[in-house]
């Protein structure tokens, strides 16, 4: 779901909190875009939440690894200098989160089932994100999740096609439980891609050349944001 809606133009829709997924962090983080996403937290009318769980993977675990550890210190600067906020901020305790985050990871992750054993669809990172988006719809707050990774987004948005992928990704049969899905079918999801096109549409690009969003898009998606060229190109037409 692209975060842009048309109402005599591109605009943003008005939110209060912004949930980010590791996945998106880290493609921010290594395309070099962590000023443009202090930017857009300026610009917007609420916060920007990370889990406990996506914390351990953006900054406790890569800390301690040197090839991940520059990456990890850009993150917890984000945290220290209150851009990345937890979600105790909101008064949402870990406990909270923790107990939906099972819940989640135990219906997706038995979805979809082969003659031999249940498919693994996400982990903990995203089945925490989806939890803190559940709470937040319970306590009547705005939210959407930044997420670059497909399958989670396809769980909530088209999860017979994600049937189809991963019976084409297994190469066998997979048989489903549809009485699953409307677990995820009021999640709203935002790509990293998505986040810098309104940077962009902003001023808040820092670079200027004529071919920047090309290039913008392009190094997200390189740097592990599931988007195809058409729709790289959906998103150059309308800019």
């Amino acid at each position: 779901m692209i975060l842009l809606i048309y109402q005599g133009g591109w605009q943003p829709i008005k939110m209060k909190a912004l949930i980010f997924d590791a996945g998106a962090l880290i493609s921010l983080s290594m395309s070099s875009l962590i000023e443009e996403l202090r930017g857009l937290k300026k610009i917007f009318n609420g916060k920007f939440l990370i889990t406990k769980e996506v914390k351990g993977e953006v900054v406790d675990r890569p800390l301690s690894i040197k090839r991940f550890e520059l990456e990890a210190m850009r993150t917890q600067q984000l945290i220290d200098d209150g851009v990345l906020e937890m979600p105790s901020s909101m008064k949402i305790t870990d406990s909270e989160i923790s107990q939906k985050t099972y819940e989640f990871l135990n219906i997706a992750n038995n979805i979809f089932e082969t003659r031999k054993r249940p498919v693994h669809l996400i982990d903990v990172g995203e089945a925490s994100c989806l939890a803190l988006s559940k709470i937040l719809d319970e306590r009547g707050i705005e939210n959407i999740i930044a997420i670059d990774e497909r399958t989670t987004r396809m769980l909530g948005e088209k999860p017979e096609n994600l049937k189809k992928l991963m019976e084409g990704k297994l190469h066998m049969p997979i048989f489903e439980k549809k009485q699953n899905y409307k677990a995820f079918k009021d999640f709203r999801f935002v790509r990293s891609t998505e986040l810098i096109y309104v940077a962009y549409k902003k001023g808040l690009i820092r670079m200027k050349n004529k071919n920047i969003l090309d290039a913008l898009l392009y190094a997200l998606k390189f740097k592990g944001t599931a988007i195809s060229d058409d729709e790289i190109n959906e998103i150059k037409r309308i800019g």
